[in-house]
């Protein structure tokens, strides 16, 4: 359940349609469905501002199709992430409507995106290298979804540091910039020390032998000498986005 059936039921209470403890019962009612390998937490949007995501490595295709149909039961915003192709061809077969981002490995809806594609693009999604565009593309979907206009910065990374400064007017028209960078992770830095903007890193798994799958990145961006970075765990775009897009809402609430 969302914020506009929440004022809705709201209205109803105030105009005597609904009794106190016929709210009570709602609440109780739809506050989460067990489906026996997974407890659905239908109220999750009134909290957080968005419905339960779906993390998809780990489940079977079926067990996907089940949450994703419970989702949509009571919300008309998905969004289940590190999905592979096979999942979303099964899931597809029985669900309609439902689009695949290979990329980024992201099940969704056109109308879950719908919102964030046409709003004031207040967040900046940056990446070093063509290599970390899927992790990029997390980000970037993750905040689309959850309803904030987005921009793209890609393949900017220090090899050739003139490519970042190319695009330093739309770094900084941002309110948030997002950071996805493997390698040696030194992006980050960069861009930190160009902006006035909260920068979140995101250390991608991409690099030679001696980046330890993402390791060299993380630990360079924890140890980022320009103020306002602050980093998520490697390949997370998802948190990274999520994070943004809360950033965001917390200050559009002034």
């Amino acid at each position: 359940m969302g914020e506009s059936e929440l004022y809705r039921l709201l209205e109803q209470y105030k105009n005597g349609d609904l009794s106190e403890e016929e709210i009570i019962r709602f609440f109780k009612r739809h506050s989460v469905e067990n489906l026996e390998f997974a407890n659905i937490d239908h109220d999750r949007a009134i909290r957080k501002g968005f419905p339960e995501v779906i993390y998809c490595e780990g489940k079977t295709h079926e067990q996907v199709r089940i949450i994703i149909e419970s989702i949509l039961k009571k919300s008309d915003k998905l969004l289940a992430t590190r999905a592979s192709e096979e999942c979303f061809k099964h899931v597809q077969q029985y669900i309609q409507g439902l689009e695949y981002y290979p990329a980024s490995r992201i099940i969704t809806t056109k109308e879950t995106l719908q919102e964030g594609e046409t709003n004031e693009k207040t967040i900046c999604v940056v990446c070093a290298g063509t290599s970390d565009i899927p992790v990029a593309e997390e980000a970037y979907l993750t905040a689309t979804a959850m309803g904030m206009g987005v921009r793209k910065v890609y393949d900017v990374g220090i090899a050739g540091i003139h490519r970042l400064l190319s695009r330093l007017e739309e770094l900084q028209k941002s309110k948030v910039i997002i950071v996805a960078a493997g390698m040696e992770g030194a992006l980050a830095s960069a861009v930190g020390g160009l902006v006035d903007i909260p920068v979140i890193a995101v250390p991608t798994s991409i690099g030679y032998g001696a980046s330890f799958g993402g390791l060299a990145a993380l630990l360079a961006m924890l140890n980022s000498c320009a103020p306002g970075v602050t980093v998520v765990n490697i390949d997370n775009g998802f948190g990274a986005g999520y994070a943004a897009v809360q950033i965001i809402k917390s200050i559009n609430k002034d």
